[in-house]
């Protein structure tokens, strides 16, 4: 595994677990920005927003998890794709409505741009539609 899939897993990891912009930090440009063309995250710009955004779904979504099924470097763009699905059930506070008990199970890729070592940008393909259906939060 390159330095540069190392740092892009060390992140990824710590992202899906709910660690925050503390821990996330590390592995990124103080001012990385993220995209992603989903209603859910349409006002999130920052890639320090994004992970924060991530913690805060643990509250509602507690056994919130990932499954990872592909991860990618792109050498010649210096970037790295994660591909997985995130698991979890939505049973604590904290989401727009009382928790369901129902089931969410996401496909969603994540796209991390370098400038040397850290993340510049990161990109999130995913629909955010079909989530929240499944939650029962549309």
């Amino acid at each position: 595994m390159s330095d540069r899939q190392q740092q892009a897993m060390l992140f990824f990891d710590a992202c899906e677990t709910g660690k925050g912009w503390e821990v996330c930090k590390m592995f990124c440009h103080p001012e990385a920005t993220f995209s992603a063309q989903a209603a859910a995250l349409a006002e999130v710009t920052t890639l320090e927003a994004y992970t924060e955004w991530m913690k805060g779904l643990l509250t509602p979504i507690p056994d919130g998890r990932y499954e990872l099924k592909c991860f990618a470097e792109d050498d010649a763009r210096a970037c790295v794709a994660a591909f997985a699905v995130f698991h979890g059930t939505n049973t604590g506070p904290g989401g727009p409505v009382e928790p369901t008990g129902k089931v969410v199970a996401a496909d969603y890729v994540y796209i991390m741009y370098f400038e040397g070592k850290l993340i510049r940008h990161m990109t999130k393909v995913w629909n955010d539609s079909v989530s929240l259906q499944q939650l029962g939060w549309s």
